[in-house]
């Protein structure tokens, strides 16, 4: 059996510790305080129940996305329709600008019109799953990078929305040439601004909330 000079101090939180984190600023105050003195917003105690909002906004977001990939996303028109009218879903426009050679830009909009969306609906619902649940020291810092990462790389999945839109802008030649945001455009918009809301519905400070009272080599230090 171990010696007791050699045990790990018990793992402390704020909720242990009687203090309650401030979801905006981060500050932490006393568990009676209701109000953040620092930047004024309510305190309210991480709750797993909250984790209803985040799969509302996920199931919202994934069936947003299922016509942001069936419908085309961008129309195009030469000489006024006499040409023929062109659309194109998003795995379409990215074979298109392979065809074409721009490789460099086929990979951003597959980057971040596919992998990305995937990923991050797979990475809300774990956390989601495993939010509260049971884990290390090494293990919540694992899920709170991956939130972290989820949260930043959010702003970028809109590239799609803003090629068509700025193309949309610039390609308006009158009876030679046109473009116009399909309706996948909208159905994309939706489903990333329903993620990015999924994902600023998680509570983090879950993540803490199934720390071991001690590290497993406290534990076995008493056996």
């Amino acid at each position: 059996m171990k010696s007791g000079v050699d045990h790990i101090a018990p793992i402390m939180t704020a909720h242990r510790a009687g203090l309650l984190g401030c979801r905006s600023c981060g500050r932490v105050w006393p568990e009676s305080e209701s109000r953040c003195q620092r930047c004024g917003a309510a305190l309210v105690p991480p709750d797993r129940r909250s984790l209803q909002k985040v799969w509302a906004w996920w199931f919202a977001g994934l069936i947003m996305y299922i016509p942001a990939n069936v419908f085309p996303m961008m129309s195009t028109q030469s000489f006024a329709g006499l040409a023929g009218n062109t659309e194109s879903t998003i795995l379409e426009g990215v074979v298109e600008l392979i065809h074409y050679g721009n490789y460099d830009i086929a990979i951003i909009v597959f980057v971040a019109s596919v992998v990305v969306p995937m990923a991050k609906f797979v990475a809300i619902a774990w956390l989601a799953m495993v939010a509260g649940r049971p884990a290390t020291h090494d293990q919540a810092h694992t899920r709170l990078h991956i939130y972290e990462v989820v949260e930043f790389i959010g702003r970028w999945s809109m590239i799609d929305v803003f090629v068509v839109a700025i193309l949309s802008a610039l390609v308006q030649l009158g009876f030679v040439a046109s473009i116009h945001p399909g309706p996948a455009a909208v159905s994309f918009a939706l489903s990333v601004a329903f993620t990015m809301l999924s994902a600023q519905s998680f509570d983090p400070r879950l993540i803490w909330r199934g720390l071991p009272l001690r590290s497993r080599t406290d534990t076995e230090g008493q056996g």
